[in-house]
């Protein structure tokens, strides 16, 4: 039995998140305001806060990459 060509499209969604989630990690503040961090806390896991950013945008990297798009263009106006 043949598997449908579907399958391979649903597989690289996620893929294609992850790449670009590893990719724009340290730019993520160009991609969404994300929650801000109290000072005076312990430090914390470098791992942590990847993984979320990699989960997040595993579901979201075409909603990343508009806003991306738009701050990137709004800094590119103010200059």
């Amino acid at each position: 039995m043949e598997r449908p060509a579907v399958t391979w499209w649903l597989w690289m969604f996620p893929v294609a998140g992850v790449v670009f989630g590893l990719a724009t990690y340290s730019r993520r503040h160009l991609f969404n305001e994300g929650p801000a961090r109290p000072a005076g806390l312990g430090p914390r896991d470098p791992l942590d806060g990847r993984v979320m950013w990699v989960v997040l945008c595993s579901c979201l990297w075409p909603l990343f990459t508009l806003s991306g798009l738009y701050a990137m263009s709004r800094i590119r106006s103010r200059r």
